[in-house]
């Protein structure tokens, strides 16, 4: 911080002004209006005289990121009360997708079912394929797939 004060204190008087502050936004390609400029120089000099020395600064830089911080625990906190939601929609989907390759709704994907959903979806399978999917898909080895063996081969 003590290095990005010195950028901005581009006459090494010890202090930024808004002109400074200005100059540097736009060097870093960020277009600021002056009033916002100006309105932040002065929330950050408690002197009120448009000036900011470096322990000012070094405050000033340390409120916005406390502010920053706040709004991204937010977000997580947020977003995470949003994931049961989401998982019941994941839940959702892959109990619909299951119930296409289950035809007869008996909570087991035949071979036969396997591979008539396959070639519906417009996806169909030599014998091949079918075993070596069956290989990897059937945990239990006995010859068919379960909702459980289903959810890890898409998850």
């Amino acid at each position: 911080l003590r290095t990005a004060f010195d950028l901005l204190d581009r006459n090494r008087d010890g202090r930024v002004t808004a002109n400074e502050l200005q100059f540097m936004l736009k060097n870093l390609g960020i277009n600021v209006r002056d009033e916002i400029i100006n309105d932040l120089i002065r929330e950050a000099s408690h002197s009120g005289n448009g000036l900011i020395n470096e322990a000012e600064f070094l405050q000033w830089v340390g409120r916005i990121q406390a502010l920053r911080d706040e709004q991204h625990q937010q977000q997580q906190q947020e977003e995470n009360a949003s994931k049961p939601d989401e998982l019941d929609d994941v839940t959702q989907d892959l109990i619909a997708a299951f119930r296409v390759f289950d035809r007869d709704g008996n909570g087991f994907i035949t071979r036969d079912e396997l591979q008539t959903a396959m070639e519906m979806i417009g996806e169909p399978l030599t014998e091949t394929q079918l075993t070596q999917l069956l290989a990897i898909a059937d945990l239990d080895q006995d010859g068919r797939i379960d909702y459980e063996e289903f959810t890890k081969l898409l998850l």
